[in-house]
């Protein structure tokens, strides 16, 4: 089997920050970058990421598939156009009071919101080798603006912003592989396997019988969140007594 090419990421960068270059001859460009991505996140917000190709995406203008390469090189750069097309607002946190947690948490929230309204985000950027728009590298900017006021080092910071990224996208993961019936059906069936078994995972079933498996809060961001930023809080305080 032939080894595939490996992917130029100047041609994606350059798409996604306007540097492409532009034909100087011919009838001008009746699509834009920004167009096709538009119509490719309509796609993907109803029916998944899985059902965006370039074909139905030109569907969506009455041209072919080949009319929409002359803007779009192929599938990877159309989904790299998708998510920095979804994070153009930007956060500005600077408004917000209080500090760096609270600035921190503001942006949790409102990358839990991107990814609500666009589930498929997180296959998304789950491709190898993507290449970053401004708004993306803005999100990262806002962040480590945030963190800058706690004194940490700023490799410390990347790694806070990696937990808290990453805790986004765990949280929004599992919600979006939650099915009711599902876990009902797989309480029930655990629940009487485990009770078959009591006196073999004694500790289990006490935590069990003392509500471990309770049904999660209404918001699940919330303790995972706060126990990261008191550990955040705890280095802090750490760094400034040292």
């Amino acid at each position: 089997m032939a080894k595939e090419k490996a992917r130029d990421l100047r041609t994606g960068i350059a798409l996604l920050w306007g540097e492409q270059d532009q034909p100087t001859r011919g009838p001008k460009p009746s699509l834009t970058p920004g167009r096709i991505a538009e119509a490719a996140v309509a796609i993907a917000d109803a029916e998944g990421l899985a059902a965006v190709s370039m074909s139905k995406v030109a569907a969506t203008f009455g041209v072919s598939a080949m009319a929409l390469y002359r803007y779009v090189p192929g599938k990877t750069e159309l989904i790299e156009l998708m998510v920095e097309f979804i994070l153009a607002e930007v956060p500005d946190l600077s408004a917000v009071a209080g500090g760096w947690r609270p600035r921190i948490t503001q942006w949790a929230r409102l990358s839990q919101q991107v990814h609500r309204a666009h589930p498929w985000l997180l296959a998304a950027v789950a491709i190898r080798r993507q290449a970053m728009g401004p708004h993306q590298l803005g999100w990262l900017d806002a962040a480590f603006a945030a963190l800058n006021g706690t004194g940490l080092p700023a490799a410390q910071q990347h790694r806070i912003f990696v937990l808290i990224a990453g805790l986004v996208r765990t949280v929004a993961q599992e919600q979006q592989d939650f099915d009711q019936a599902q876990d009902e059906e797989w309480n029930r069936l655990t629940g009487e396997l485990i009770a078959r078994h009591a006196d073999r995972f004694p500790h289990l079933t006490q935590a069990i019988a003392a509500g471990a498996f309770a049904p999660e809060p209404a918001d699940p961001l919330e303790f995972a969140l706060t126990r990261v930023l008191d550990g955040v809080a705890a280095l802090i305080d750490q760094a400034g007594r040292g």
